[in-house]
């Protein structure tokens, strides 16, 4: 389309790290963001360990392998992997796999690039698989702890959970800035609590303390085979919620999102999974919710709306996450345009995705159904996310090696390292498929498919509308030579590429024959960061005869607004009159066609979505009262 940005590139530099009240206050925040996931696996991650694929016998090597396996897996993956490395791949502060896809730069040109790209945008495809999944298991599994605290009150779980499903996504058109203060104080009691009851347990057990060792994880290896393998698929559980962290970095920043961590989440998690060891070498009965079990009996109910608000709040963090990865995928040009609304008008990344909630709510919602218990749904839960973290691996080894300058024997090395447990990972959790595992893998699919087929097509509308280019400066040549009737006022030309007349200026000068006094041509180009500063956001050219080119630049995190910009000029340029300045949107028709392009399939497809993207004027903030779009038809 003619009046799209075009991705361009460019290179990484983080925000000052933020210090003192500021630091803790956004380190709190952090609790109620980013570690909602993570925090709320203790509900179901040491059952499904026991249970998995017809489960393991609870005797004390078992218990205390799981518990070194889960702390282990904390340690490497959270500790080690994210925090120290991951996270420093940041886009200009932001964090996230098509943040990182654009820092690390493939080359489309090269078959290896491009491998690359197709990896990083089926990663992107995955986290929606896990944005599913994540509210469904959270608020079943903690509802359940009701039927615990009261048993005969099972038939009430599945309504009450699809009840506070729905309700959680009829109020995100909200926005989350209302209620996003209470958030953080509230996990703070949640991992209180989580380091609470796992004192309270270890007490009864001393002994499970052992555990740390990663001996007895080994040793669990070697007792159990293949059957250790099933086992790591549901231990994995522990770490889900890894890919939050690196996606969230650029509402809080690296050095925030570290304190929480050590400071209060992996003590309590390691504190509560050891709690949850040693009820089970208690009573070995206590498996059957050894999160509720080793809870005195008249805190149960308490513990279980606790547990449900926690887990709303982990949900809420995944749903948000899928708005802003879509709001990113689709200024990086990789979906069509959908309507965007900003929830917030100081915190520019709340935004509200109407058509994205909807979907995610009839998923979740499906998924509780179709389920029934968070053990069945724990069967589908794991393969997006392990996909996800091998690709962040690869595409980590490419910043390394190409941003950061290291020797190939140093960052492969570490890339082996992180492959072998993401691998490990990865294998135990496609024995998953067959009981559930294949519906993120079929919903990151089908994602894929709108994806790629929408960048392609894409490309392709821009070759053939390409073949038509008229250079800026043939156009003012030719202008000079048969000068046209000039009117009063000012009209702004869109078009993606600079010093290009636009067709739509071509189109309007043939069939009237006349040309506003003063022409605008705004090029609006997305740079692979994440926002542009405002000082380095327009650059204006005066090319003559009453034609000024803009280039106005915007990060893949914000969303343009012509008219602030273009009112934001001074000087020397155009003499812009928001009331008074008309504005001309170039708008094809896409028609499959027998050229040589895409599969038919996908051709249909694609001119399906160009038909149906959101309007160009609502896009770009433009006021529809003064919108002319100028069509044409494109054979792809």
């Amino acid at each position: 389309m003619t009046d799209e940005p075009a991705p361009s590139a460019s290179s990484s530099h983080a925000p000052p790290a933020p210090t003192g009240r500021r630091l803790a206050a956004l380190t709190l925040a952090t609790l109620g963001v980013v570690y909602g996931d993570i925090g709320t696996s203790p509900l179901y991650a040491m059952r499904e360990s026991f249970l998995a694929g017809g489960g393991i016998d609870v005797t004390e090597p078992n218990v205390l392998g799981v518990i070194s396996l889960i702390v282990w897996s904390l340690v490497f993956v959270i500790s080690f992997k994210y925090l120290v490395f991951v996270m420093r791949a940041d886009n200009h502060g932001e964090g996230g796999i098509l943040a990182l896809l654009a820092l690390a730069g493939p080359s489309p040109a090269t078959r290896r690039g491009m491998t690359f790209i197709i990896a990083g945008l089926f990663g992107t495809a995955l986290l929606y698989g896990d944005g599913m999944i994540t509210p469904a298991i959270s608020v079943l599994s903690a509802v359940e702890g009701f039927a615990v605290a009261a048993p005969g009150v099972e038939r009430f779980v599945i309504p009450v959970s699809v009840a506070i499903l729905v309700g959680l996504f009829m109020v995100q058109s909200r926005g989350t800035g209302a209620v996003g203060a209470i958030f953080g104080p509230i996990m703070i009691v949640w991992f209180t609590v989580l380091a609470g009851l796992g004192i309270h347990g270890i007490a009864e057990e001393p002994g499970v303390l052992r555990a740390l060792l990663p001996t007895y994880a080994i040793e669990f290896f070697i007792d159990h085979g293949a059957r250790g393998i099933v086992v790591l698929g549901s231990v994995f559980l522990v770490v889900t919620g890894s890919e939050a962290l690196y996606a969230d970095m650029g509402h809080f920043g690296r050095r925030p999102i570290t304190l929480g961590w050590f400071a209060l989440v992996f003590p309590a998690l390691v504190l509560n999974y050891a709690g949850q060891g040693a009820s089970l070498l208690v009573d070995p009965a206590n498996i059957e919710n050894p999160f509720y079990r080793m809870s005195a009996e008249w805190t149960r109910f308490p513990l279980a709306v606790l547990a449900t608000v926690a887990t709303v709040i982990a949900s809420q963090a995944l749903i948000t996450g899928a708005f802003s990865l879509t709001t990113q995928a689709i200024q990086l040009d990789y979906l069509p345009r959908v309507r965007v609304t900003h929830t917030s008008a100081r915190a520019v990344g709340q935004v509200y995705v109407p058509i994205v909630n909807w979907a995610l709510m009839l998923a979740c919602v499906g998924l509780v159904l179709g389920f029934q218990s968070s053990s069945r749904l724990a069967a589908a839960y794991g393969v997006a996310v392990t996909m996800t973290m091998t690709i962040t691996s690869l595409l980590l080894f490419l910043v390394m090696r190409n941003r950061w300058g290291w020797s190939l024997p140093a960052a492969g090395g570490l890339l082996i390292a992180f492959l072998a447990v993401d691998f490990a990972y990865l294998g135990a959790n496609l024995l998953k498929i067959p009981h559930g595992g294949w519906f993120p893998l079929v919903v990151a699919g089908a994602l894929f498919i709108v994806m790629s087929t929408w960048r392609q097509g894409r490309i392709l509308v821009a070759r053939r509308l390409q073949g038509a280019d008229v250079p800026i400066d043939a156009f003012l040549h030719s202008f000079e030579e048969h000068p046209a009737i000039r009117t009063d006022g000012v009209t702004v030309f869109l078009h993606k590429r600079p010093l290009i007349a636009p067709p739509a200026l071509l189109t309007m000068l043939r069939t009237s024959g006349s040309l506003p006094g003063e022409v605008i041509l705004v090029a609006i180009i997305t740079e692979e960061v994440a926002r542009v500063p405002r000082v380095k956001r327009s650059e204006v050219t005066d090319l003559g005869h009453g034609f000024f080119q803009v280039v106005l630049r915007y990060g893949f995190m914000e969303r343009p607004n012509i008219p602030e910009a273009l009112a934001s000029l001074v000087g020397d340029g155009p003499g812009f009159v928001p009331e008074a300045t008309g504005y001309v949107l170039g708008r094809e028709r896409v028609l499959p066609s027998p050229k040589k392009g895409m599969a038919p399939w996908r051709e249909h497809l694609f001119a399906i979505m160009y038909r149906n993207a959101s309007s160009s004027a609502e896009y770009f903030s433009l006021p529809p009262e003064r919108v002319i779009e100028v069509g044409q038809q494109v054979e792809i």
